[in-house]
């Protein structure tokens, strides 16, 4: 299990009574900050429908076999030195990107000899979002990322999440709603609760 470390009095009893469960790794958090990040991306995670939890990279390789090239799922690392994996179906078979965490973002290092920025989020949905091709907002217009894996260059794709379970048709409507840009601007008009149910989740994947 994660090691809470000093931070775990200063996090509210709400967000750790509504069924929340750190991936069983052991790791110790920088910062405040960097537990409540993990913690809020976590509960995204569950209400997602594709995050599978603690099941191995050999499981998702068989969940994967089957389906299209761009399929992918976010499972727990089996690394304990992260917390998150990326597994993806491409077209020389299953690769699994381990989703690294510094102190305030998670980002994907595709190539490990790479020294250039790569991109940093504050959620891991945003993450996933950024690197699929329907990305409304995306600046990497023209640019294709590749993961290199066993000498191959492979070109990441990320075109639909495999998911676990059934999605609610409130939950398939608040993600409609937020791939929609004219209308997320205009939530300051919106009803109060129905303003806080789009926040809660607030990515269209």
């Amino acid at each position: 299990m994660v090691t809470h470390s000093k931070f775990d009095s200063a996090m509210s009893s709400s967000l750790l009574d509504s069924n929340m469960r750190l991936p069983h790794r052991y790791k110790t958090f920088t910062s405040k900050t960097q537990y409540q990040m993990v913690l809020t991306t976590l509960q995204k995670l569950q209400e997602s429908g594709f995050y599978w939890g603690p099941i191995t990279g050999k499981e998702a390789n068989a969940m994967l076999a089957s389906e299209t090239t761009g399929t992918f799922l976010i499972r727990d690392s089996s690394d304990n030195r992260h917390l998150f994996t990326l597994s993806v179906k491409t077209a020389s078979g299953t690769k699994n990107l381990r989703i690294q965490c510094d102190t305030a973002s998670f980002y994907l290092q595709t190539d490990p000899k790479n020294i250039q920025s790569v991109p940093h989020f504050d959620c891991i949905l945003k993450l996933v979002h950024y690197y699929m091709p329907q990305s409304k907002g995306n600046t990497r217009t023209g640019n294709i990322y590749y993961i290199y894996s066993g000498g191959e260059k492979i070109p990441l794709e990320l075109l639909k999440p495999l998911p676990c379970n059934l999605s609610t048709l409130q939950h398939m409507c608040r993600k409609t709603v937020n791939g929609h840009l004219d209308i997320s601007t205009k939530r300051d008009q919106l009803p109060h609760h129905l303003k806080e149910f789009l926040q809660e989740y607030d990515s269209p994947i």
